[in-house]
């Protein structure tokens, strides 16, 4: 690892890309410390104290569905909305190209079909940067939003509109950076200022367990440090089960037609990915439990109402439900077996052993049941882990996203992928990267790519 280091230090345009990667993270995370204009310092320093010392599931839920789309609503800061708009319009979009006939025809076209979507989809950022802000100014304007019926930030209109621009020029500016991240850094911009977003509330997690440490007495440190062991233990391997997941596949055998008389055919493999809905399933879940909790407290039905709370046993069931359903949804609408299969015999390609045709289409319809089966079940359990965490062992739910839910699955997927970059680069200049490379009997040194 450290040769490979020393590697991409000796290569000056990889060299600039990093360095330009780290300064743009930089800024993006000294916009978290930029306040809104209007907002009442004191009165914001009461409340981030509460805050921590708040135990109500549904506010520590918002405040993590918060942290792990890139935003900070409790800062009141200028990157408050942090990238989420653009996410969800691209979302939105990428969900309309597989329901709109015209859409799927653009995109399509190639790279001018992508470019009309893309302007669209900033287009649409802006709609909802303008909605979102308004509902933050609104909040922090809200006597409820302090402490004492005292509102965070000063009424009126002029301060509004002033806080309704600074926060959709910051989420647009994001929107900006993580573009110049991925043309002239390392990896993919918006999913960096995620992990970004993610890994800065590790500090403060280290933080509460050592003053934790300070207010025990030498009876219970034993238990203490028997307790830190077994979550190192326990990250470990959820590390390590996310990255076997995450890099998993199955590889269906596809072989060519002959085209040559007495030639036999070419073989080659699809790859389908065990993981391959990602996060998405686990964030509509979140984003869809929440609305019946709220709406029966509205109404009034209480009993309701705290059964579906966050972390009651039937919100446990209700989320891995809802996590398995858009799990196998999302993959229907990327995975069409039925197209593939047309697809393979326009170009002459098969299956050993299948026909082609319908029978193709059915074996991939089992395949991909089964393959989205395993990472729907994976999902639901790396999402549950948190709040079985929280209640089990006692654990801050801030912390707890280190040991699984979607806050892992986005550090370690980024975390990949930026190191699949970087090993490209390296392979790319014939150096050694992170992967060692394995040797023949005979001496040639080849990879696994």
């Amino acid at each position: 690892m450290f040769q490979a280091i020393a590697n991409i230090l000796a290569i000056a345009d990889l060299r600039r890309r990093l360095f330009f990667t780290f300064m743009a993270l930089a800024i993006y995370r000294i916009g978290f410390h930029i306040y809104l204009p209007g907002v009442r310092l004191d009165i914001l320093d009461q409340v981030k104290e509460n805050a921590e010392q708040n135990t109500d599931g549904l506010v520590n839920f918002i405040a993590m569905t918060s942290m792990l789309t890139g935003g900070a609503l409790s800062q009141a800061a200028v990157f408050s909305l942090g990238i989420m708009p653009y996410i969800s319009a691209s979302i939105i979009f990428s969900l309309m190209t597989k329901v709109f006939p015209k859409l799927e025809e653009l995109q399509k076209e190639g790279e001018s079909g992508r470019k009309v979507i893309n302007r669209w989809t900033r287009y649409s950022t802006v709609l909802l940067c303008l909605i979102q802000s308004l509902l933050v100014v609104q909040w922090v304007a809200s006597p409820d939003s302090g402490v004492n019926g005292q509102a965070i930030s000063e009424s009126g209109f002029g301060i509004g509109l002033l806080q309704v621009m600074v926060l959709t020029g910051g989420t647009l500016f994001l929107m900006w950076l993580g573009e110049k991240i991925t043309e002239n850094g390392i990896g993919n911009g918006i999913s960096l200022m995620i992990m970004a977003g993610i890994v800065s509330s590790v500090p403060a997690s280290l933080l509460s367990f050592s003053s934790e440490w300070g207010t025990l007495d030498p009876d219970g440190r034993p238990f203490f440090i028997l307790r830190m062991l077994s979550l190192i233990g326990f990250f470990l391997a959820v590390v390590a089960a996310v990255v076997f997941i995450t890099k998993g596949q199955r590889r269906i055998p596809i072989q060519n037609a002959r085209t040559v008389r007495g030639a036999g055919g070419q073989r080659h493999y699809m790859p389908i990915k065990v993981n391959s809905a990602g996060v998405l399933p686990i964030i509509f879940a979140q984003s869809l439990l929440i609305i019946p909790g709220v709406v029966l407290g509205i109404m009034g039905a209480t009993t309701l109402s705290q059964l579906l709370s966050y972390g009651t046993f039937w919100y446990l069931i209700l989320y891995a439900l809802m996590i398995l359903f858009f799990t196998y949804f999302w993959t229907s609408l990327y995975y069409n077996p039925v197209e593939i299969a047309d697809n393979m015999k326009e170009h002459g390609s098969f299956v050993p052993g299948i026909r082609p045709g319908r029978r193709t289409a059915e074996y991939l319809q089992q395949v991909f049941a089964r393959i989205t089966l395993a990472g729907a079940v994976f999902l639901a359990a790396i999402a549950l882990i948190p709040m079985l965490v929280t209640q089990k062992m006692g654990i801050d739910s801030f912390a707890a996203q280190m040991l699984g839910g979607t806050g892992i699955l986005i550090t370690v997927g980024v975390a990949l992928d930026l190191v699949d970059k970087i090993e490209a680069q390296l392979l790319a200049r014939q150096y050694e990267g992170f992967v060692a490379p394995r040797r023949k009997k005979s001496g040639a040194v080849t990879r696994d790519l």
